[in-house]
């Protein structure tokens, strides 16, 4: 019961001396609040004096208006020159977004240029298909045209021209255009698969230079001629290639089988080759034979090399085509132009 007692007041006198503590702070608080009250209270004049003899002005305020006053004109100030800074900003990104604005304008002006280049070659390009098909046989009816019953044919894009502005005029001739080029895909395919199934008939027909490279020149050509040798007229019945040297490589013009390799006393070395068509191709006078009989060939390959066997005045490559019965002139077969 004792230590209960000592520590109860123990306990308070610790809260009695907590209370006198903050009286006492209190106290001191409120006199100096009151002694700032009375300060800001305080009354002032402000005498304005002029210099002529007009009457002096007087305003009376205290020291809390004058304050509150000093912190207003300080806060509108403030604000004037931070909104005056983000003007200057604002008047900037404006500037900024003009030019880029004249700049997009001017690539509006050059993209619509294009895009009447892009109609014109377009429409260049309908009328060169459309006589391509025409040369072909192909029936362009039913695809061209249908581009043209869907309103994308070249033609209704001109006419549409008219009839839309700015840049809903330039997004419908796209459209219409890439509807066009879209309708034009299956005639182009059609062509590629003519010309593929034509490349076989082209590797089939003797068609090319009969020395690799495309050297050499025509030493005699075909039909009637002086013979080097006699001097008399006869009729040469091949061409005769002549690249002034031996060993040159000697080609195949077109697929075959090789039907004979053998020697000749006026021929020489030679190989003949039958094609498709019942068309033969010999090639005489050669130094080397690089194939056999039996063996099939195609187009470019090797056979052999020029030569002078055989009754020459000099290295050459004596040519001919016969379709069946008849010696033909293979300078209609070969892409070259004959000076005589």
């Amino acid at each position: 019961m004792a230590k209960t007692r000592r520590y109860k007041k123990i306990e308070k006198n610790f809260v009695s001396s907590f209370l006198n503590v903050a009286k006492s702070w209190a106290s001191k608080a409120g006199a100096v609040i009151l002694r700032f009250i009375k300060a800001c209270d305080s009354k002032l004049t402000i005498m304005i004096v002029p210099h002529s003899q007009n009457k002096v002005l007087n305003f009376q305020t205290n020291v809390f208006s004058l304050c509150f006053g000093l912190v207003l004109l300080v806060g509108i100030i403030g604000s004037f020159v931070y909104f005056n800074k983000k003007a200057a900003g604002s008047n900037a990104e404006i500037s900024r977004l003009m030019n880029e604005n004249r700049q997009t304008l001017a690539s509006l002006d050059e993209l619509r240029d294009e895009n009447n280049n892009l109609l014109q070659t377009a429409k260049r390009f309908q009328t060169s298909l459309s006589q391509s098909l025409s040369l072909l046989g192909i029936n362009s009816s039913s695809s061209v045209s249908k581009a043209s019953m869907n309103d994308s044919d070249l033609s209704s894009l001109y006419d549409t021209q008219s009839q839309v502005t700015g840049s809903t005029k330039e997004a419908t001739d796209i459209r219409q255009l890439n509807a066009y080029l879209e309708s034009a895909v299956q005639p182009i395919e059609q062509i590629g698969k003519m010309l593929e199934s034509q490349e076989t008939l082209f590797t089939d027909i003797p068609n090319i230079w009969p020395v690799r490279g495309g050297i050499g020149h025509i030493s005699m050509p075909f039909g009637q001629n002086t013979h080097p040798i006699t001097g008399q007229w006869y009729v040469h019945k091949g061409l005769d290639i002549s690249t002034w040297r031996s060993g040159d490589p000697i080609v195949a013009t077109a697929n075959g089988q090789v039907v004979n390799v053998g020697y000749d006393f006026s021929f020489g070395n030679f190989v003949i080759i039958k094609h498709k068509h019942g068309i033969y191709t010999r090639y005489c006078h050669m130094q080397t034979a690089r194939v056999k009989k039996g063996e099939f060939v195609s187009q470019r390959q090797v056979i052999g090399t020029i030569g002078n066997t055989g009754i020459t005045t000099g290295p050459h490559l004596h040519y001919e085509i016969h379709i069946g019965s008849d010696v033909v002139d293979p300078s209609k077969y070969v892409n070259v132009k004959l000076s005589k």
